[in-house]
């Protein structure tokens, strides 16, 4: 017999037995549960007697069952779909899909993962792949293709080329082929669709393409604006001259051995729309920069001579008369440039927003001084390796407001008073004193009063100790250290 409880109603029948508690059959088909060695409270509060049994609320987010046949009770709710009178979930939206595979949430979803997340989530399921190969996914992304990346081994031993659909279905703009002969470039010409116009972009490296390879290339992809050929010691000056067209407004060319002052001649001669140059060639020399007229001195907005080691003064001269509308200068390894030819740069290219000294050893602070002074727009300065500069030289830069990253990677003299300088430039966001073996610990955490700097860099600096990071943490948080 039960006995009865404190207000008088019998109590439901619980028996402990051995620590066991025996729960009541509840009324939902799960049977019964036991809880092992619970406390008095808790078996108090499991023989209560169960509340009567309630819908669960509707879940909006998920599909309604469907039955197989009409009339037969829905197993979620326990009521018929029948007419609307017969069903109180009459209003509801229709299905909708599960949120795993609603394309409009995924599309917002996606945006928020890299380029090399994406390949693997496109792996997922199919609804996952169509929704990630949209192009907007992979707008200013460029495919790298090794050669041997290109064809399969069929079992008889002969090679297939790879299905670029993938490639299509993306819309990519651009490809960089790395090791690729005049072959590898026919069969991609003849198996991605969208090669003929679609492709603006194509760089080639560490290729064998000849001078008929770049002819037969430029002839079929009949979109491609920007080209670049780095390493390419198969094709000559002469492959230049038959390939290159009116359309290209951005050209790169490293590293070719065969590329020299004539192939400066074909690129002013045969490029007047050329916006960016970009020309690394031990063998071009004064007489190359000659060769620019004023045809692209009102188009060419962007220079890089870069380890152009036989340009002087002279070539320096012909520049700044035939280019003055250049926005963008790289000087970079032309190590006979000197002071004199930064002030002709700093006299005639006043619109210059980024220049570039780097391993430029004859450059002293006499050319910071130029900068200084007329370079009123420069907002972007690059002395790394400059080994000559010191202190004073960045006295003459702490006048500039509008520079905005300034790179003095290597400058072996700048000291730790060359650093109070530029606690005057509240406009600097990035600053690189990588590999300053004169620098104190001292002098490094005065620049906590740079408080909108964005970013640091430290690598290989002596005075940089963790005690200085922990500091900068706290001092400036919104600042990237690079240790």
């Amino acid at each position: 017999m039960s006995s009865p409880g404190v207000d008088g109603d019998p109590k439901p029948p619980c028996l402990p037995r051995n620590g066991l508690v025996k729960l009541p059959g509840q009324p939902n088909g799960l049977g019964a549960a036991s809880i092992t060695k619970g406390t008095p409270a808790v078996k108090n509060r499991l023989c209560q007697p169960p509340p009567p049994p309630t819908l669960p609320p509707p879940n909006l987010a998920a599909p309604l069952p469907r039955p197989a046949l009409a009339g037969v009770p829905c197993p979620s709710v326990g009521l018929p779909l029948g007419g609307p009178a017969s069903s109180p979930m009459r209003g509801l939206p229709a299905e909708r899909p599960p949120l795993a595979t609603d394309e409009k949430i995924l599309n917002g979803l996606f945006w928020y993962f890299s380029a090399c997340e994406k390949c693997v989530l496109a792996q997922v399921c199919r609804v996952w792949r169509r929704v990630l190969y949209q192009p907007k996914f992979w707008a200013g992304l460029t495919p790298v293709l090794h050669a041997k990346e290109l064809y399969n081994m069929l079992p008889s031993g002969e090679k297939e080329f790879v299905d670029l659909q993938g490639f299509a279905a993306r819309g990519f703009e651009g490809f960089c082929l790395v090791g690729v002969s005049d072959l590898d470039i026919c069969e991609f010409i003849d198996n991605y669709a969208l090669s003929k116009k679609g492709v603006k972009a194509m760089s080639l490296k560490r290729s064998t393409i000849t001078d008929a390879g770049l002819e037969v290339m430029l002839e079929q992809m009949q979109g491609v604006v920007r080209l670049e050929l780095s390493g390419c010691n198969d094709f000559t000056e002469a492959g230049l001259w038959s390939s290159l067209s009116a359309r290209i407004t951005s050209l790169s060319v490293s590293d070719c051995i065969n590329v020299a002052d004539d192939a400066i001649a074909a690129i002013s001669q045969l490029l007047p729309n050329l916006a960016e140059l970009s020309l690394q060639a031990y063998h071009v020399t004064d007489t190359a920069l000659a060769y620019f007229t004023a045809r692209q001195g009102h188009s060419t907005h962007t220079l890089r001579l870069l380890s152009c080691w036989e340009i002087t003064n002279h070539g320096v001269v012909n520049v700044v008369h035939s280019l003055p509308n250049l926005t963008a200068l790289s000087l970079s390894g032309c190590s006979k440039v000197t002071d004199d030819g930064v002030e002709l740069v700093a006299e005639n290219l006043r619109k210059l927003r980024s220049l570039d000294l780097s391993w430029c050893p004859r450059i002293t602070d006499m050319a910071l001084e130029y900068v200084a002074c007329d370079l009123h727009r420069l907002e972007e300065l690059v002395l790394d390796r400059c080994v000559r500069i010191t202190d004073t030289g960045l006295s003459y830069l702490s006048t500039m407001s509008s520079l905005r990253s300034l790179y003095l990677r290597w400058c072996c003299q700048v000291q730790d008073f060359g650093l109070k300088h530029l606690l005057a430039m509240r406009s600097l966001r990035l600053l690189s004193l990588a590999g300053c073996p004169l620098l104190t610990t001292t002098g490094l955490s005065g620049l906590v009063q740079l408080q909108e700097l964005e970013e640091l860099e430290l690598t290989n600096c002596p005075g940089a100790t963790p005690e200085l990071f922990k500091y900068f943490s706290q001092h400036l948080p919104r600042c990237i250290v690079i240790e």
